[in-house]
């Protein structure tokens, strides 16, 4: 068994698809529209499905926001340097809802950004 895809509604699909192509790096793996159901699919990743967890954007055409609620936590992702992927995603016009550095009561980098449905994104440094 493996974990093949994390699912998220979103609000507007082309901002999100831009927030995890051209922010995150991303690439548009597949997306089928289903006009009977109102619903597009997109699944975004790092790599091909066949091996790669991907995250699947589920577009409700009659939704245009959610509820986050407070069950789910974040996405990690992991980068080579925390302090440099912040600045880029700043430069990019991404929300960092906490800077680089230190986790709390530990020593891993990590920092937080938001996407623009309001989903969490961790970035924890790789230890080198």
């Amino acid at each position: 068994m493996r974990i093949l895809h994390t699912m998220l509604r979103v609000g507007n699909l082309d901002k999100s698809l831009a927030f995890y192509q051209e922010v995150l790096g991303m690439k548009l793996l597949r997306k089928n529209d289903y006009p009977e159901g109102r619903f597009t699919l997109a699944f975004v990743g790092y790599g091909d499905e066949s091996d790669h967890t991907v995250l699947e954007l589920t577009h409700n055409w009659d939704t245009e926001r959610y509820d986050l609620g407070n069950a789910f936590g974040h996405i990690a992702l992991e980068v080579d340097d925390a302090y440099a992927a912040c600045d880029a995603v700043r430069a990019k016009g991404g929300k960092v809802t906490r800077e680089a550095g230190p986790m709390k009561h530990g020593t891993t980098v990590i920092a937080f950004v938001e996407d623009p449905d309001g989903y969490k994104i961790e970035f924890i440094q790789k230890n080198t």
